[in-house]
């Protein structure tokens, strides 16, 4: 059944071939000083970068960077933004990257004015800002994160051996992003897997949670169906357009809040995936591939009749003559074999995750109650066993 709810999605997308021209059509909108933020070199060897910087010039912005954006991006990187950003007097953070240079950015955009520690305030207490709030823009490099059209930013402490993400509220969306699929080609394989698992990832933590019979499922299966099916061309072609269009919009769809209306969404993967991520310092999407079919296996008898929907939906499972729970095992196999056909991680070991890590894996894990079953540190343990 649907519960009452509120839907408000403020971001503006350019999507295409042609997309980059929506940044001719935003940057009057906002002040003289632009911060650039993006990751490592690989903007500059696509020729991205020059791209990006010849629209800026022509609309008079004053352009000041901020390069290195890790993969997950660091508090220390965090702290060093907000100093750029205040220096910059920054009137926009524009973001170009992958879902990380996004994170990033959303995280600087909410820290420059603050008065207090950032991550204490934001990542520990979880509060909103209530301060000035700089806006940010995206040009999308990765699919995956669906952050150019939502509020979460995801930032590590190695120090305390954390990785946490906030979701912000309407206020930190990115007023607008750029999606043209052609960027994401020269990605590598490695990492548009990865960025594939966590769309997958994103749909099944709102999909296994709460009540398995509104429009929200239906939205999911037909997302996941599509995924799938294009995952599998891209893996074989990854200039495809068709398949890398459908996944990037798959991609924005699975997390800008719509599919998560009516359901409690669960999010315990990521938890777990997320402690792997602080301790390893491993590709996101592979951390969620490598915990998910312990969690999974383990929550199945809680979830029972949705775990047989999602079989016979989005796996095609044949029910006829089969009990429930070998329908339900039948689509988590299906699920398996997909993954094991993209090239994912199936383990935490291949991440570097060490059987003396536990302790500070489990520690590192937030338990979440949106779920069909609310797990205990014990549990958490011997999840991650099984996933070594």
């Amino acid at each position: 059944m649907l519960g009452n709810f509120t839907f408000c999605n403020p971001t503006k997308l350019y999507f295409g071939t042609d997309a980059m021209k929506g940044l001719d059509e935003e940057l009057p909108k906002y002040g003289k000083n632009v911060l650039l933020v993006y990751g490592g070199g690989s903007i500059k060897k696509s020729g991205l970068y020059d791209q990006v910087i010849k629209i800026l010039k022509a609309n008079g912005k004053e352009i000041f960077e901020d390069a290195g954006v890790m993969p997950n991006p660091t508090v220390k990187k965090l702290y060093e933004g907000v100093e750029r950003a205040r220096k910059a007097k920054a009137d926009l953070i524009l973001a170009v990257g992958g879902g990380s240079v996004c994170d990033y950015a959303k995280a600087v955009s909410v820290s420059v004015f603050c008065d207090e520690d950032p991550w204490e305030k934001y990542y520990l207490r979880f509060e909103e800002p209530s301060c000035k709030i700089v806006p940010v823009g995206c040009v999308l490099t990765m699919v995956g994160t669906g952050s150019e059209m939502n509020g979460g930013s995801v930032i590590t402490n190695h120090e305390q051996k954390l990785k946490i993400g906030h979701v912000f509220g309407e206020e930190v969306f990115p007023k607008f992003s750029v999606l043209n699929p052609e960027i994401t080609y020269t990605l590598p394989k490695y990492q548009m897997v990865a960025g594939f698992y966590d769309i997958m990832s994103h749909i099944l933590e709102q999909y296994f949670s709460g009540e398995d019979d509104n429009t929200s499922d239906y939205l999911m299966e037909g997302l996941m169906r599509s995924l799938i099916h294009s995952s599998l061309i891209a893996l074989k072609n990854p200039k495809d357009y068709e398949a890398r269009s459908n996944i990037m919009w798959t991609a924005t769809w699975a997390l800008n809040t719509l599919v998560a209306k009516g359901k409690t969404t669960d999010w315990e993967v990521h938890m777990l995936g997320q402690a792997v991520g602080a301790v390893t310092d491993a590709t996101h999407g592979m951390t969620l591939a490598a915990v998910s079919m312990p969690y999974y296996r383990h929550i199945l008898p809680y979830g029972l009749s949705n775990f047989k929907r999602f079989a016979v939906n989005v796996w095609n499972v044949d029910p006829t003559g089969k009990t429930d729970e070998a329908v339900a095992e039948e689509g988590l196999r299906a699920m398996e074999k997909w993954m094991k056909e993209l090239g994912l991680v199936m383990n935490i070991t291949d991440l570097g995750a060490k059987e003396d890590m536990l302790d500070d894996l489990v520690n590192a894990t937030l338990i979440m109650d949106g779920g069909y079953k609310v797990l205990n540190k014990e549990e958490i343990r011997d999840i991650f066993k099984a996933s070594f």
